[in-house]
């Protein structure tokens, strides 16, 4: 498997990724790597951990599995994050000194699932904030435009705060054991109805293969259709990772993830730099 990019990200590159706040990036990752992956994903569905939930099962059994922070029980995680190009990717597209990693997040919809995430943005759910929070959204299997996650370009840079969806409430059978969150409050405006109008914001979304990816920042709206044609399965591998300005948050609106407790166990504290062993640095600027 190579550690090294298998290709140069181009300034062109760079200047997508901080104007649009998401990027696609082609063949970024060799077939050992996605080999690894679904292998570690294997792993995962099999003994999932605490935090997993099923968002969405019919009545056919067809369900979306998720689950999160996995990676310290699971080599084939660890691995990817450890000696992948993952890291310099985030570091390069954000300009970084250094990169943390911050934490994996799975999505598993079984063939012909007719679930769509609902639009959001990440940050407001985090325990960090800061503009250099980069995801990378990596596709195990093919998947069609059509049912590929969509991003809002350019959203990233929008100073309103939204009232965001909270995902608990797509967990109702392991509905105690979820992180809530509660916009209510702190909310100056409804989310957006991006589905009523995709055209007017300008809506991305792109067929990939295995070993592409999608970077985009933790500020960027996305969601939208990841309905699936019959006999069409979908296995995503996410990444986040932070880079140099990005700062723990605890936020009264709640957090999901909430990492509050292990960060506080760690003696991090709101305004330090997310590090110690649950955020290793993994990259750093020659």
């Amino acid at each position: 498997m190579n550690t090294d990019l298998l290709r140069a990200i181009t300034p062109n590159e760079v200047e997508t990724y901080h104007r649009d706040g998401v990027l696609k990036l082609s063949g970024m990752f060799d077939k050992d790597w996605i080999e690894i992956l679904n292998k570690g994903l294997d792993a995962n569905i099999e003994t999932p951990t605490r935090r997993s939930r099923i968002w969405y099962k019919d009545t056919s059994g067809r369900s979306m599995f998720y689950d999160h922070t996995a990676w310290q029980g699971i080599e084939e995680y660890r691995k990817f994050i450890f000696d992948s190009p993952a890291a310099q990717i985030c570091g390069q597209l954000t300009g970084s000194a250094t990169v943390n990693f911050f934490f994996d997040s799975v999505f598993v919809r079984s063939t012909g699932t007719q679930f769509e995430t609902p639009w959001h943005q990440d940050e407001p759910y985090w325990s960090v904030e800061g503009y250099d929070a980069c995801s990378l959204w990596m596709p195990l299997v093919p998947v069609k435009q059509k049912s590929s996650l969509s991003f809002v370009p350019g959203s990233h840079r929008l100073k309103t705060v939204f009232k965001q969806y909270n995902f608990g409430d797509l967990n109702p059978v392991r509905k105690k054991n979820v992180d809530q969150v509660d916009f209510s409050d702190i909310a100056e405006q409804e989310f957006p109805d991006i589905n009523a109008d995709p055209e007017r914001f300008g809506v991305v979304s792109w067929d990939m293969q295995p070993g592409d990816c999608i970077a985009f920042n933790g500020r960027t709206m996305h969601g939208g259709s990841g309905k699936l044609d019959d006999g069409c399965e979908l296995r995503v591998f996410t990444t986040k990772w932070v880079g140099d300005d990005v700062r723990i948050k605890f936020r009264d609106c709640g957090m999901d993830p909430d990492h509050r407790p292990d960060m506080i166990e760690k003696g991090l504290k709101p305004g330090d730099r997310p590090d110690t062993d649950l955020y290793p640095q993994i990259w750093k600027r020659s």
